[in-house]
C-alpha cells in the first residue's frame, strides 16, 4: 500500500502574513500619495490659503509612516516569496486571493474618495495646475498597485518583474523621503522652530496682559514683573529654551507705545497670527523675525481699547 504524505498547512500564518502584507502596502501607497499633495502644496502654493501651515506637519508625518510601514511591507512580501518557493499551495490559497480582492475593493473606495476630494476643492477655487498634479498623483499610484497587483493575482507563480517593482518603487520613495527634508528640515531645526513658536505665542500672551493691565489702571507698565498677579497665580513667561525673561521697553506712556523683544533660533516662514490682534491701528499683527534678537513695536489705541472703569 503506497504512502500519502500530506503537508499540514499553516493557516493562522498565511493569514497573518498575507493581511499584514495587504495593509502595509496600502497604507504605503495611501501615505505616498498624501506626501506628494504635500510637495504639490509646498511648490504650488494658493495664495488664498496663507493661513495654512499644515503642510510641514503633513509632510513629517506622511515621512514617519514611510520610513516604517514601507519597509516592513518589502519584508514581509519578500518572506512571502520564499514560502511560495517551498509551498507552491500557499500562493493559490483562497485568503491571498481574498485578501488581495477586498482591499483592491477598499482601497478603490479610497482613490475615489482621493478624486472626489480634489475635483471638491477644484470647485471651490484650487488652482488648475494644483488639481491635475494632485489627480495625476493618485492615477500613477493606484494604476501601478492595481496593475502590479491584478496581474500577480492571475498568476500561477510570482512575475519576474517582482524584484524590479521593488528596487524601482524602493528608489522612489527614497528619493521622495530625502526630498522632504529640505522642505521640513532636521529633528534639531524642527524643534527650533517650535521653540520660536512658543517664543511668539509667549510675547503674544505678554502683549494681551499690557493692554488689559492699563485697561484697568490707566498707566504702563513699568517692568514685566508689574504683570504678576499673585491671586491669578499669572507670572509672566520666559523664553522655553534659555529661560531667560523676555525684554520689555515702554518707549512712550503718554501714547502707550512699547516694545517687545525675544532672541529667534531661526528667521520665520509665516508667524501673522490667524486671530486679530486689535493693538495700535493694526488688525492683524505680524509676527514675522528674523534669527538673532528681534524687538516688535506695539502702539495701543485707546479708542479700541478704552480704560475698563471709565466714567461718564
Amino acid at each position: 500500500m503506497e504512502n500519502i504524505t500530506t503537508v499540514k498547512r499553516n493557516i493562522p500564518r498565511d493569514l497573518f502574513l498575507h493581511l499584514l502584507a495587504v495593509v502595509t502596502l496600502y497604507w504605503s501607497a495611501i501615505t505616498f500619495v498624501t506626501l506628494l499633495w504635500q510637495y504639490i502644496n509646498h511648490f504650488f502654493p494658493d495664495t488664498l490659503n496663507y493661513y495654512y501651515q499644515g503642510v510641514n506637519s503633513s509632510i513629517r508625518f506622511a515621512v514617519s509612516c514611510l520610513i516604517i510601514v514601507f519597509p516592513v511591507f518589502i519584508a514581509v512580501s519578500y518572506y512571502l516569496n520564499k514560502i511560495y518557493r517551498r509551498e507552491a499551495e500557499v500562493r493559490e490559497s483562497k485568503i491571498r486571493k481574498w485578501l488581495i480582492y477586498l482591499t483592491l475593493f477598499i482601497a478603490s473606495l479610497v482613490i475615489i474618495g482621493d478624486l472626489v476630494t480634489v475635483i471638491n476643492s477644484l470647485l471651490g477655487g484650487e488652482t488648475t495646475t494644483v488639481f491635475i498634479l494632485k489627480a495625476l498623483s493618485v492615477f500613477l499610484v493606484a494604476g501601478v498597485v492595481f496593475g502590479y497587483y491584478l496581474d500577480d493575482v492571475r498568476r500561477e507563480t510570482p512575475t519576474a518583474s517582482a524584484k524590479i517593482y521593488a528596487w524601482i518603487s524602493g528608489l522612489i520613495i527614497l528619493v521622495s523621503i530625502i526630498g522632504a527634508f529640505f522642505i521640513i528640515g532636521s529633528p534639531n531645526s524642527a524643534r527650533a522652530i517650535q521653540f520660536d513658536q512658543q517664543r511668539i505665542s509667549d510675547l503674544q500672551n505678554i502683549q494681551d496682559r499690557i493692554v488689559s493691565y492699563w485697561q484697568r489702571k490707566q498707566v504702563m507698565p513699568k517692568t514685566l514683573a508689574d504683570l504678576n498677579d499673585s491671586i491669578s497665580g499669572y507670572v509672566a513667561p520666559t523664553d522655553p529654551k534659555t529661560k531667560a525673561s523676555y525684554d520689555y521697553f515702554l518707549n512712550d506712556s503718554v501714547n502707550l507705545s512699547f516694545q517687545l523683544c525675544a532672541v529667534f533660533d531661526k528667521v520665520s516662514q509665516n508667524n501673522k497670527t490667524q486671530m486679530p490682534y486689535y493693538v495700535g491701528s493694526e488688525i492683524s499683527q505680524n509676527w514675522d523675525h528674523q534669527a538673532g534678537n528681534v524687538c516688535f513695536t506695539r502702539t495701543i489705541d485707546r479708542q479700541l481699547y478704552p480704560p475698563l472703569n471709565k466714567t461718564n
